[in-house]
């Protein structure tokens, strides 16, 4: 399982209450980049449209900008592919006031594209400076083990 692209931010700004992962719709070119690494999924999210969810906002240039057709958009929405009873169960959770689906990882499965994204609830900057004091703490604890 190769990754292509990780969003280490989300696991920063949010909180990761379930992890899902679905495949992407995507075009020849669109894998051939992807394959090649070329993926950028800050800013993006999953959004909820018509009954189907869409990866928006992921950037992913064209693998050959010379070849590539004149209408070809970087930032299109692409759909994902999940079962209608995970489709219908993140309806019920994103209507849920405070919770977003956020993209965490790309990653190929036995060839295909797939995409790792979570249900999340927003952390207040109060938690961000808690856990990374939490970290530093324990960081300490382990050199003055290491030492002792």
């Amino acid at each position: 399982m190769a990754t292509f692209a990780d969003n280490r931010k989300a696991w920063h700004d949010y909180e990761i209450l379930e992890t899902f992962q679905g495949g992407l719709s995507l075009n020849g070119q669109e894998v051939k980049s992807i394959r090649g690494g070329r993926i950028n999924l800050a800013g993006s999210y999953v959004d909820l449209k018509d009954q189907e969810l869409f990866l928006v906002g992921a950037n992913i240039p064209p693998y050959q900008p010379a070849n590539a057709p004149a209408n070809y958009n970087p930032e299109r929405a692409r759909k994902l592919l999940l079962t209608a009873k995970e489709i219908r169960y993140l309806i019920g959770k994103v209507k849920e006031r405070g919770l977003t689906l956020v993209p965490l990882k790309v990653y190929s499965m036995k060839s295909k594209i797939k995409l790792e994204f979570g249900l999340v609830k927003s952390k207040k900057k109060q938690d961000k400076r808690n856990i990374l004091k939490k970290r530093d703490a324990e960081r300490e604890m382990r050199k003055a083990i290491l030492r002792g």
